[in-house]
Protein backbone atom coordinates (compact mmCIF):
# COMPACT_ATOMS: atom_id res chain seq x y z
CA UNK A 1 0.00 0.00 0.00
CA UNK A 2 1.48 3.31 -1.12
CA UNK A 3 1.06 6.01 1.52
CA UNK A 4 0.29 9.47 0.07
CA UNK A 5 0.26 12.92 1.63
CA UNK A 6 -1.19 15.94 -0.18
CA UNK A 7 0.40 19.35 0.32
CA UNK A 8 -2.04 22.10 -0.60
CA UNK A 9 -5.79 21.47 -0.64
CA UNK A 10 -7.06 24.46 -2.58
CA UNK A 11 -9.06 24.18 -5.80
CA UNK A 12 -6.72 21.74 -7.58
CA UNK A 13 -5.67 19.98 -4.39
CA UNK A 14 -9.25 18.81 -3.85
CA UNK A 15 -9.25 17.25 -7.33
CA UNK A 16 -6.10 15.36 -6.35
CA UNK A 17 -7.70 14.17 -3.10
CA UNK A 18 -10.78 12.92 -4.97
CA UNK A 19 -8.67 11.01 -7.46
CA UNK A 20 -6.25 9.50 -4.96
CA UNK A 21 -9.28 8.13 -3.08
CA UNK A 22 -10.30 6.23 -6.24
CA UNK A 23 -6.91 4.70 -6.98
CA UNK A 24 -6.36 1.16 -5.71
CA UNK A 25 -3.31 0.41 -3.62
CA UNK A 26 -3.15 3.91 -2.16
CA UNK A 27 -3.66 5.10 1.40
CA UNK A 28 -4.21 8.82 1.97
CA UNK A 29 -2.54 9.48 5.30
CA UNK A 30 -3.27 13.19 5.58
CA UNK A 31 -2.75 16.67 4.22
CA UNK A 32 -0.85 19.85 4.96
CA UNK A 33 -2.23 23.34 4.33
CA UNK A 34 -1.62 26.48 6.41
CA UNK A 35 -5.01 27.92 5.42
CA UNK A 36 -7.34 27.17 8.34
CA UNK A 37 -10.57 27.61 6.37
CA UNK A 38 -9.48 25.29 3.57
CA UNK A 39 -8.15 22.78 6.08
CA UNK A 40 -11.39 22.72 8.08
CA UNK A 41 -13.48 22.13 4.95
CA UNK A 42 -11.26 19.25 3.85
CA UNK A 43 -11.17 17.66 7.31
CA UNK A 44 -14.96 17.71 7.48
CA UNK A 45 -15.57 16.46 3.93
CA UNK A 46 -12.86 13.83 3.65
CA UNK A 47 -12.42 12.85 7.31
CA UNK A 48 -8.69 13.17 6.64
CA UNK A 49 -6.11 14.14 9.28
CA UNK A 50 -4.56 17.60 8.99
CA UNK A 51 -0.85 17.83 9.73
CA UNK A 52 0.42 21.16 11.07
CA UNK A 53 4.04 20.21 10.39
CA UNK A 54 4.93 19.42 6.75
CA UNK A 55 7.93 17.35 7.84
CA UNK A 56 5.83 15.06 10.03
CA UNK A 57 3.43 14.37 7.15
CA UNK A 58 6.37 13.57 4.86
CA UNK A 59 7.74 11.16 7.45
CA UNK A 60 4.41 9.32 7.36
CA UNK A 61 4.33 9.08 3.53
CA UNK A 62 5.95 7.21 0.67
CA UNK A 63 4.74 9.75 -1.88
CA UNK A 64 4.44 13.52 -1.53
CA UNK A 65 1.90 15.27 -3.77
CA UNK A 66 2.67 19.00 -3.94
CA UNK A 67 -0.36 21.01 -5.10
CA UNK A 68 0.62 24.19 -3.24
CA UNK A 69 1.16 27.58 -4.94
CA UNK A 70 4.30 27.75 -7.09
CA UNK A 71 6.33 29.79 -4.59
CA UNK A 72 6.16 26.83 -2.15
CA UNK A 73 7.23 24.15 -4.64
CA UNK A 74 10.96 24.30 -4.02
CA UNK A 75 10.76 24.26 -0.23
CA UNK A 76 8.39 21.28 -0.13
CA UNK A 77 10.03 19.30 -2.95
CA UNK A 78 13.53 19.78 -1.56
CA UNK A 79 12.47 18.63 1.90
CA UNK A 80 10.68 15.59 0.47
CA UNK A 81 13.61 14.52 -1.72
CA UNK A 82 16.05 14.84 1.16
CA UNK A 83 13.74 12.58 3.17
CA UNK A 84 13.79 10.02 0.33
CA UNK A 85 10.16 10.49 -0.67
CA UNK A 86 8.77 10.19 -4.19
CA UNK A 87 7.52 13.55 -5.44
CA UNK A 88 4.66 14.61 -7.67
CA UNK A 89 4.57 18.40 -8.10
CA UNK A 90 2.14 20.54 -10.04
CA UNK A 91 3.47 22.65 -12.91
CA UNK A 92 5.50 24.76 -13.11
CA UNK A 93 8.28 22.78 -11.50
CA UNK A 94 9.54 25.71 -9.42
CA UNK A 95 9.38 29.47 -8.99
CA UNK A 96 12.56 30.23 -10.93
CA UNK A 97 15.27 28.50 -12.93
CA UNK A 98 17.78 28.29 -10.07
CA UNK A 99 15.25 26.46 -7.92
CA UNK A 100 14.31 24.18 -10.83
CA UNK A 101 17.94 23.25 -11.52
CA UNK A 102 18.53 22.50 -7.83
CA UNK A 103 15.51 20.18 -7.75
CA UNK A 104 16.69 18.35 -10.86
CA UNK A 105 20.14 17.92 -9.31
CA UNK A 106 18.67 16.63 -6.04
CA UNK A 107 16.33 14.23 -7.85
CA UNK A 108 19.20 12.86 -9.96
CA UNK A 109 21.32 12.25 -6.87
CA UNK A 110 18.50 10.52 -5.02
CA UNK A 111 16.67 7.25 -5.54
CA UNK A 112 13.22 8.78 -5.81
CA UNK A 113 10.71 9.10 -8.63
CA UNK A 114 9.80 12.63 -9.62
CA UNK A 115 6.92 13.72 -11.87
CA UNK A 116 5.73 17.19 -12.89
CA UNK A 117 1.99 17.75 -13.32
CA UNK A 118 1.80 18.69 -16.98
CA UNK A 119 -1.69 17.21 -17.11
CA UNK A 120 -2.32 17.88 -20.81
CA UNK A 121 0.05 15.00 -21.63
CA UNK A 122 -2.79 12.82 -20.32
CA UNK A 123 -5.64 14.69 -22.01
CA UNK A 124 -7.77 12.17 -23.97
CA UNK A 125 -7.51 14.24 -27.17
CA UNK A 126 -3.70 14.17 -27.03
CA UNK A 127 -3.65 10.48 -26.12
CA UNK A 128 -5.68 9.84 -29.28
CA UNK A 129 -2.91 11.15 -31.56
CA UNK A 130 0.36 10.98 -29.61
CA UNK A 131 1.34 7.62 -31.10
CA UNK A 132 0.84 8.78 -34.68
CA UNK A 133 3.87 9.65 -36.78
CA UNK A 134 4.04 13.27 -35.61
CA UNK A 135 6.65 15.35 -37.40
CA UNK A 136 5.16 18.84 -37.63
CA UNK A 137 6.60 21.65 -39.70
CA UNK A 138 4.20 24.25 -38.32
CA UNK A 139 2.22 24.34 -35.07
CA UNK A 140 -0.52 26.77 -34.13
CA UNK A 141 -1.85 26.96 -30.57
CA UNK A 142 -4.62 28.95 -28.88
CA UNK A 143 -5.18 28.60 -25.15
CA UNK A 144 -7.71 31.14 -23.90
CA UNK A 145 -9.33 31.35 -20.48
CA UNK A 146 -11.65 33.69 -18.64
CA UNK A 147 -10.06 35.72 -15.86
CA UNK A 148 -9.74 33.99 -12.50
CA UNK A 149 -7.63 35.42 -9.66
CA UNK A 150 -6.48 31.89 -8.83
CA UNK A 151 -3.07 31.21 -10.34
CA UNK A 152 -2.17 34.83 -11.00
CA UNK A 153 0.87 34.64 -8.76
CA UNK A 154 2.65 33.72 -12.01
CA UNK A 155 2.40 35.08 -15.56
CA UNK A 156 0.10 33.61 -18.22
CA UNK A 157 3.24 32.00 -19.66
CA UNK A 158 3.84 29.91 -16.54
CA UNK A 159 0.15 29.54 -15.77
CA UNK A 160 -1.31 28.49 -19.14
CA UNK A 161 1.16 28.53 -22.03
CA UNK A 162 3.56 26.18 -20.26
CA UNK A 163 1.08 23.33 -20.92
CA UNK A 164 1.52 23.81 -24.66
CA UNK A 165 5.26 24.40 -24.39
CA UNK A 166 5.60 20.99 -22.72
CA UNK A 167 3.44 19.27 -25.36
CA UNK A 168 5.39 20.89 -28.21
CA UNK A 169 8.77 19.96 -26.70
CA UNK A 170 7.56 16.35 -26.39
CA UNK A 171 6.54 16.31 -30.08
CA UNK A 172 9.28 18.30 -31.82
CA UNK A 173 12.51 16.33 -31.67
CA UNK A 174 14.79 19.32 -32.06
CA UNK A 175 16.39 22.07 -30.02
CA UNK A 176 14.99 25.59 -29.95
CA UNK A 177 16.72 27.92 -32.40
CA UNK A 178 15.05 31.25 -31.62
CA UNK A 179 12.12 32.79 -29.75
CA UNK A 180 10.20 36.01 -30.33
CA UNK A 181 7.40 37.14 -28.06
CA UNK A 182 5.16 39.98 -26.97
CA UNK A 183 2.81 40.26 -24.03
CA UNK A 184 0.55 42.64 -22.17
CA UNK A 185 -0.18 42.93 -18.44
CA UNK A 186 -3.86 43.88 -18.22
CA UNK A 187 -5.39 42.68 -14.94
CA UNK A 188 -2.24 41.76 -13.02
CA UNK A 189 1.39 42.84 -12.77
CA UNK A 190 2.60 40.07 -15.10
CA UNK A 191 1.64 39.22 -18.71
CA UNK A 192 -2.04 38.20 -18.98
CA UNK A 193 -1.98 37.72 -22.75
CA UNK A 194 0.99 36.74 -24.90
CA UNK A 195 1.87 35.73 -28.43
CA UNK A 196 5.01 33.68 -29.03
CA UNK A 197 6.87 32.30 -32.04
CA UNK A 198 9.33 29.47 -31.44
CA UNK A 199 11.65 28.32 -34.23
CA UNK A 200 13.42 24.97 -34.00
CA UNK A 201 16.67 23.87 -35.65
CA UNK A 202 14.83 21.25 -37.73
CA UNK A 203 12.75 23.99 -39.38
CA UNK A 204 9.57 23.58 -37.35
CA UNK A 205 7.84 26.80 -36.30
CA UNK A 206 5.33 27.06 -33.45
CA UNK A 207 3.01 30.04 -32.93
CA UNK A 208 1.37 30.16 -29.50
CA UNK A 209 -1.26 32.52 -28.12
CA UNK A 210 -2.34 32.37 -24.49
CA UNK A 211 -4.76 34.62 -22.65
CA UNK A 212 -6.41 34.56 -19.24
CA UNK A 213 -8.63 37.58 -19.96
CA UNK A 214 -10.79 36.18 -22.76
CA UNK A 215 -14.56 36.06 -23.00
CA UNK A 216 -14.54 32.43 -24.09
CA UNK A 217 -12.46 29.34 -23.41
CA UNK A 218 -10.33 27.66 -26.05
CA UNK A 219 -7.59 25.03 -25.86
CA UNK A 220 -6.67 24.00 -29.39
CA UNK A 221 -3.46 22.85 -31.07
CA UNK A 222 -3.07 22.35 -34.80
CA UNK A 223 -0.14 20.44 -36.30
CA UNK A 224 0.77 20.78 -39.98
CA UNK A 225 3.21 18.34 -41.49
CA UNK A 226 3.98 16.85 -44.89
CA UNK A 227 0.75 15.40 -46.28
CA UNK A 228 -1.16 15.69 -42.99
CA UNK A 229 -3.00 18.00 -40.60
CA UNK A 230 -3.70 17.00 -36.99
CA UNK A 231 -6.14 18.97 -34.86
CA UNK A 232 -6.28 18.53 -31.08
CA UNK A 233 -9.07 20.09 -29.02
CA UNK A 234 -7.99 19.75 -25.39
CA UNK A 235 -11.17 21.43 -24.12
CA UNK A 236 -13.82 19.43 -25.99
CA UNK A 237 -11.69 16.25 -26.04
CA UNK A 238 -11.71 15.80 -29.81
CA UNK A 239 -9.07 14.95 -32.40
CA UNK A 240 -9.05 15.17 -36.18
CA UNK A 241 -6.59 13.93 -38.78
CA UNK A 242 -6.70 15.04 -42.42
CA UNK A 243 -4.17 13.45 -44.75
CA UNK A 244 -3.58 11.92 -48.13
CA UNK A 245 -5.46 8.64 -48.23
CA UNK A 246 -3.45 5.45 -48.13
CA UNK A 247 -4.74 2.09 -49.43
CA UNK A 248 -5.08 0.71 -45.91
CA UNK A 249 -7.29 3.63 -44.83
CA UNK A 250 -10.71 2.04 -45.18
CA UNK A 251 -12.75 3.42 -42.26
CA UNK A 252 -12.33 7.08 -43.13
CA UNK A 253 -14.27 9.69 -45.05
CA UNK A 254 -12.43 10.46 -48.30
CA UNK A 255 -12.81 12.71 -51.31
CA UNK A 256 -10.80 13.56 -54.41
CA UNK A 257 -9.31 16.94 -55.32
CA UNK A 258 -7.54 18.10 -58.47
CA UNK A 259 -4.02 19.49 -58.00
CA UNK A 260 -1.33 20.61 -60.48
CA UNK A 261 0.32 17.24 -59.96
CA UNK A 262 -2.89 15.30 -60.59
CA UNK A 263 -5.84 13.92 -58.68
CA UNK A 264 -5.29 13.37 -54.94
CA UNK A 265 -7.49 11.60 -52.41
CA UNK A 266 -7.93 13.31 -49.07
CA UNK A 267 -8.99 11.29 -46.00
CA UNK A 268 -10.59 12.72 -42.87
CA UNK A 269 -10.50 10.65 -39.69
CA UNK A 270 -11.50 11.19 -36.09
CA UNK A 271 -9.25 8.93 -34.01
CA UNK A 272 -11.03 7.25 -31.10
CA UNK A 273 -10.63 9.35 -27.98
CA UNK A 274 -10.25 7.27 -24.80
CA UNK A 275 -12.48 8.00 -21.82
CA UNK A 276 -9.77 9.14 -19.45
CA UNK A 277 -9.75 11.37 -16.39
CA UNK A 278 -6.47 13.19 -17.08
CA UNK A 279 -5.66 14.06 -13.47
CA UNK A 280 -6.38 10.55 -12.27
CA UNK A 281 -4.37 9.08 -15.15
CA UNK A 282 -1.26 11.13 -14.40
CA UNK A 283 -1.41 10.03 -10.75
CA UNK A 284 -1.97 6.39 -11.76
CA UNK A 285 1.01 6.50 -14.12
CA UNK A 286 3.19 8.03 -11.41
CA UNK A 287 2.16 5.25 -9.02
CA UNK A 288 3.08 2.68 -11.71
CA UNK A 289 6.51 4.26 -12.21
CA UNK A 290 7.18 3.91 -8.48
CA UNK A 291 5.94 0.32 -8.24
CA UNK A 292 7.59 -0.87 -11.48
CA UNK A 293 10.73 1.27 -11.12
CA UNK A 294 10.26 2.83 -14.56
CA UNK A 295 10.76 6.36 -15.88
CA UNK A 296 8.03 8.85 -15.14
CA UNK A 297 6.12 10.07 -18.20
CA UNK A 298 6.76 13.74 -17.35
CA UNK A 299 10.11 13.82 -15.58
CA UNK A 300 11.86 16.60 -13.70
CA UNK A 301 13.95 17.12 -16.85
CA UNK A 302 10.77 17.68 -18.88
CA UNK A 303 9.60 20.16 -16.27
CA UNK A 304 12.95 21.97 -16.38
CA UNK A 305 12.94 22.17 -20.20
CA UNK A 306 9.42 23.61 -20.27
CA UNK A 307 10.38 26.16 -17.61
CA UNK A 308 13.54 27.08 -19.51
CA UNK A 309 11.58 27.92 -22.67
CA UNK A 310 8.92 29.73 -20.62
CA UNK A 311 11.55 31.91 -18.95
CA UNK A 312 13.22 32.63 -22.28
CA UNK A 313 9.81 33.83 -23.47
CA UNK A 314 9.42 36.05 -20.40
CA UNK A 315 12.88 37.48 -21.01
CA UNK A 316 11.98 38.20 -24.65
CA UNK A 317 8.76 39.93 -23.62
CA UNK A 318 10.77 42.02 -21.15
CA UNK A 319 10.19 45.72 -21.66
CA UNK A 320 7.48 45.05 -24.27
CA UNK A 321 5.03 44.29 -21.45
CA UNK A 322 2.66 47.21 -20.94
CA UNK A 323 2.10 47.57 -17.20
CA UNK A 324 -1.43 48.29 -16.10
Amino acid sequence: MLKVGVFGVGHLGKFHLNNWKEIEGVELVGFFDPNDDAALAVTEKYQLPRFLDSGLLMDACDLVDVVAPTNYHFELCEKAIRKGKHVFVEKPLANDMDEARQLVKLARESDVKFQVGHVERFNPAFLAVKDLDLNPLFIEVHRLAQFNPRGTEVSVILDLMIHDIDIILSIVKSDVKSISASGVAVMTDTPDIANVRIEFHNGCVANLTSSRISMKKMRKMRLFQKDAYIGIDFLDKKAEVIKLKEPKDSNVFAFDIDTPSGKRTIAIANPPVPEVNAIKQELVEFKKAIEQNTKTIVSEIDGLMAMDVAHQILQKIGNNVLAR
